[in-house]
């Protein structure tokens, strides 16, 4: 309320074309747009190997995340959200997604990561948050907090229809309680879901109009394609799919052209992320700054 929410602040000196289109589209579904792009697996997959020789794992996964955290240090403008048609900017840089909880095991219940990261992180930084997450959700021996939370709602008819529709007023006008925003894998700047982890192809997946996820990337299984060489040759290339997602709304064209431009940058040269970047950029020429501290390894 009052321009302030758990999650973000408001802003008021966004550009009027863009600031007026959530009243053209005032839901996420009416704006989401859809793009494509296709990772080079080869490039990836050489990289990936050359570290798991030096003792540090990485993944597809941890890469296309750090290239988000990369870019949003620069591009700022892309970590806003739209809430009862005004603009925000958010106070954290956070990813969401999905974890079996037991690997191996594909019938195991899935549990939904939240991730908040710093500016600063380097792709280690990016990896360790990620795998402390994921440790912390197979180590638990009790359902997760949304398994719970849902679990107590159904057991009334009617309970989960109240209670969902009294915080969507709540959240409507920022009174929702942070706790819950912190917990939710709603309230993030990404969310990504790896088809390829279940063999599926990539998805462009929608944009839920609960919550603020402005952008989804959905992985899917590699694929080849004939490509042709400088020198004339032919050969099979593999390439691994991303299907994009996001809320047109959040900033103009320019913006997203230049974020993901950043984007493939990274994920094709994914040592750039290997030291932090040289500055950061946080919203409003810097008024609204935030940090998280580094993940401890013992």
């Amino acid at each position: 309320m009052f321009g302030r929410r758990p999650d973000g602040r408001r802003l008021n000196d966004v550009d009027p074309i863009v600031q007026i289109t959530p009243y053209l589209m005032p839901m996420r579904c009416d704006a989401q747009v859809f793009l494509e792009h296709k990772m080079d697996y080869e490039k990836a997959a050489r990289y990936i190997a050359e570290k798991n020789r030096q003792g540090e794992r990485i993944t597809f996964m941890q890469i296309i995340a750090a290239a988000y955290v990369r870019s949003v240090s620069q591009l700022p403008e892309l970590n806003r959200f739209i809430f009862n048609k005004q603009y925000y900017a958010r106070n954290n840089c956070s990813l969401s997604y999905v974890v079996l909880k037991d690997p191996q095991n594909n019938e195991s219940n899935e549990v939904t990561a939240r991730i908040e990261f710093d500016l600063t992180d380097t792709i280690f930084d990016v990896r360790d948050r990620m795998v402390a997450a994921q440790e912390k959700i197979r180590d638990e021996e009790d359902d997760a907090f949304l398994t719970k939370l849902a679990g107590a709602l159904l057991k009334i008819p009617g309970l989960a229809t109240g209670i969902v529709g009294l915080y969507r007023l709540l959240d409507r006008y920022g009174l929702a309680p942070g706790f819950l925003i912190r917990e939710l894998p709603f309230y993030s700047g990404l969310f990504i879901t790896n088809n390829a982890s279940i063999g599926l192809n990539h998805v462009w997946h929608h944009i839920y109009n609960f919550g603020n996820v402005s952008m989804f990337i959905g992985m899917g299984t590699i694929m080849k394609e004939a490509t042709v060489d400088s020198e004339g040759k032919s050969r099979m290339k593999r390439w691994l799919p991303l299907g994009m997602t996001a809320d047109e709304r959040m900033c103009s064209g320019a913006h997203y052209s230049a974020f993901f431009a950043s984007m493939v940058k990274y994920m094709d040269d994914p040592s750039l992320l290997e030291v932090p970047p040289e500055s950061v950029r946080f919203d409003m020429g810097g008024k609204y700054e935030y940090h998280v501290p580094k993940v401890k390894k013992f």
